[in-house]
């Protein structure tokens, strides 16, 4: 198992535009906002894809690193962060996606997800090889 980590960073407003956000629709693949169930990301475009990770350890220090990138982020408690990073340590050996969504002051809307490749929930293929990333829809 692998992890692709993906990035959205929009107006929060228009996450509200559910048809762009789900894998039926045309408008989908080049849509820049995040799907609607975590696992769909493996249908976007591997340029969507932010960086691939083979190490658990690895996948979270990219979540820790993107969280602490964005100041304007409204929660900036230290133990709220540790914490999430703690769970996301354990979610994803598991086979367990990491879906991270935050404000950001303005309006904003930050989107983090580290997803799970093959993914247990979608029979969406590996966006980097050929290979089916088969799981239990």
């Amino acid at each position: 198992m692998h992890w692709h980590a993906y990035k959205w960073n929009g107006n929060g407003a228009d996450r509200a535009n559910e048809a762009e956000r789900r894998p039926n629709s045309p408008d989908f693949p080049t849509s820049p906002l995040p799907p609607m169930r975590t696992g769909d990301w493996l249908a976007k475009p591997a340029s969507r894809i932010a960086a691939t990770f083979h190490k658990v350890e690895d996948a979270v220090e990219w979540l820790a690193a993107e969280s602490k990138a964005h100041p304007e982020l409204i929660c900036q408690a230290r133990a709220y962060w540790e914490d999430r990073l703690a769970i996301a340590r354990e979610a994803l050996p598991l086979g367990v996606d990491v879906q991270w969504g935050e404000w950001l002051k303005g309006g904003r809307f930050l989107s983090l997800g580290l997803i799970c490749c093959p993914n247990r929930h979608v029979l969406h293929p590996c966006p980097t090889t050929s290979h089916a990333a088969v799981g239990t829809p």
